[in-house]
């Protein structure tokens, strides 16, 4: 069984301990990462119970959710939680960008984006917020592709839930990931 908050709890301890738990000897790995943070036990089947590893349907215990949360310089896993509420790194919040809306271009339209390294992709904008590939250097996307999205954001990821490609959706598709767009311009 998990929360919201036992899944951030699980992200967070990966980010301090540098690496995925992926395999038995990562656990095996991490357990002792833990027993050094924080001079108590947690042992690797709990681990793999926690991160599903392993099946288990069962509620982690208080005991070991505290433990994992001192690894983190939490006090015990209430503390944890407490924090997850007022950290600002979880807040919604209005922020100002440059961005394009699909609202404000007019069908027909040429747009560039570009993200790095070194990424430049031309699009035709086709209307109902739908776009075409018409030119790609150095990206994943290809002449042809088709995509649907609201608005291009400098500064932010390009999201897409999936890329029409030859007949067929890609997976999910992420342009810019670190640093997001660089580019933005209608042509």
């Amino acid at each position: 069984m998990t929360t919201p908050e036992i899944e951030e709890l699980k992200i967070l301890l990966e980010e301090k301990y540098n690496k995925a738990l992926t395999s038995t000897t990562d656990f095996d790995g991490f357990s002792l990462f833990v027993q050094k943070k924080t001079n108590q036990c947690v042992s690797p089947s709990t681990l793999k119970r926690l991160w599903g590893y392993v099946s288990d349907s069962h509620k982690p215990r208080t005991d070991t959710l505290d433990r994992l949360a001192k690894c983190l310089g939490h006090k015990n896993y209430s503390d944890f939680v407490k924090d997850l509420k007022t950290n600002t790194r979880y807040n919604s919040s209005f922020f100002a960008a440059e961005q394009l809306s699909s609202g404000d271009i007019a069908d027909g339209c040429t747009i560039e984006i570009g993200w790095s390294p070194n990424r430049l992709v031309t699009l035709r904008y086709l209307g109902n917020s739908l776009y075409e590939v018409t030119r790609s250097q150095n990206s994943k996307m290809q002449e042809g592709d088709r995509f649907v999205t609201g608005c291009f954001i400098k500064g932010q990821p390009l999201y897409l839930p999936y890329i029409e490609r030859t007949g067929g959706r890609t997976a999910p598709f992420v342009a810019g990931r670190n640093g997001g767009l660089t580019i933005i311009k209608v042509k």
